[in-house]
């Protein structure tokens, strides 16, 4: 899939036509830096986006306790995508910032970190109250 940031200065090709998973994240980071009621995450397998000089990045640790790199651009701050640090080495997935993406296909996202939802989750979706098994949401 194609993807770029706000002003253009970062773009990118996902490594597969379609995401592994879609998530719309309720926590209270997510919706901070997606200035709205969730985040929503396409979790791709992983591929760089660091070595285009607009971007930067920064780190921080997560509800679960796990350490995140989340990289954006430098010249609009449009948030870019998120890595989960591994010891040593690189992550296997990615979770690109869903509003980046050309033709995302929106349906059948799930929910996650609904304990904190401002606005209600639809019915019938599948939905964790806080982060999911991710074994399970495969």
């Amino acid at each position: 899939m194609n993807g770029q940031c706000a002003c253009g200065s970062v773009k990118f090709i996902t490594p597969t036509d379609k995401p592994l998973n879609l998530f719309h994240c309720h926590c209270i980071e997510c919706r901070r830096q997606s200035a709205s009621a969730f985040g929503t995450s396409a979790i791709f397998p992983f591929f760089r986006v660091d070595d285009n000089p607009n971007v930067s990045h920064f780190s921080r640790v997560c509800d679960s306790g796990r350490k995140q790199s989340c990289y954006f651009c430098n010249k609009c701050g449009s948030r870019i995508l998120h890595a989960h640090v591994v010891d040593g080495g690189d992550p296997q997935v990615v979770a690109v910032k869903g509003g980046l993406l050309e033709g995302l296909e929106w349906k059948n996202a799930k929910h996650i970190y609904t304990r904190s939802a401002v606005v209600p989750i639809p019915p019938g979706v599948e939905f964790w109250v806080a982060e999911p098994n991710f074994e399970r949401a495969k």
